[in-house]
């Protein structure tokens, strides 16, 4: 399999996205205690366990793995500007953030018993590179866990109608499940779980949209600012009219193990 193809403009966190990222795309506590019980599912039970946050961005999940997971956690993060504001906004004794990028983690051999990619793979420019460095850095018999949208798994978020042109992106921007099995299965992993759990609409609609006005989503890079305009007059009008609907969606994660 060769390096994958830059299908998309690269998205530049330090030029606009870390401004509003860590406020745009919070969770509620209960949720980030939902994956977090989800990744002890398929996490040896003894403690503490090293991680790789690998992507971690603004510390949105960082402070929390090395709280239930005992660390050390590192979160490797190659934008200056999103590991600034997760130094200042999620500090935690057992984590670090570290300058780095997927394929080339700044840490020894067999450094780490499990390594998170939350929403960050599609972002590695080369995937292949990436999923050596995750087998290099990962002990023997180590967890790789992939949270990921895949290509013809889309999920139907509640804002999806309203920016029509948001599925052709993500078709676009993400691997389908065969091809992100293959880049690690190829290089040594064996595929140990897929899970697709219901992930409910948390929040009211009104802090929804707010959050959503950010722009603190990738997919609203590759739009116009008039589709972008258009799409959130229809959201605010919705609104208005109480004609917009919560609903739950989906999200996918892969789980492999190093052979």
């Amino acid at each position: 399999m060769e390096a994958q193809p830059t299908l998309l403009k690269r998205v530049d966190y330090d030029h606009a996205q870390h401004a509003a990222y860590a406020k745009g795309r919070a969770l509620r506590p209960e949720a980030v205690q939902w994956y977090m019980d989800a990744f002890a599912r398929h996490l040896p039970p003894k403690r503490p366990l090293v991680g790789v946050d690998l992507g971690s961005g603004t510390g949105r999940f960082t402070p929390a793995l090395a709280e239930a997971f005992g660390g050390p956690v590192y979160g490797v993060e190659p934008s200056t500007r999103m590991r600034e504001t997760a130094e200042a906004q999620a500090a935690h004794p057992n984590v670090r953030y570290l300058a780095g990028h997927a394929a080339a983690i700044p840490l020894p051999d067999a450094a780490a018993d499990f390594v998170l990619m939350f929403l960050s793979f599609h972002h590695y420019p080369d995937r292949e590179a990436a999923v050596r460095e995750i087998a290099r850095v990962l002990k023997p018999g180590g967890r790789a866990i992939l949270r990921s949208t895949f290509k013809e798994r889309i999920p139907d978020h509640w804002w999806r109608s309203y920016f029509p042109r948001s599925q052709q992106i993500e078709e676009a921007m993400f691997p389908t499940v065969a091809e992100a099995r293959l880049y690690f299965e190829d290089r040594g992993f064996s595929t140990v779980a897929w899970e697709t759990p219901t992930i409910p609409f948390e929040g009211d609609l009104e802090e929804a949209v707010a959050k959503l006005k950010l722009r603190a989503v990738s997919v609203f890079e590759h739009m116009t600012e008039a589709e972008l305009d258009q799409g959130f007059a229809a959201l605010d009008s919705a609104l208005s009219a109480g004609t917009l609907q919560p609903k739950p969606t989906t999200g996918d994660y892969l789980v492999f193990a190093r052979d």
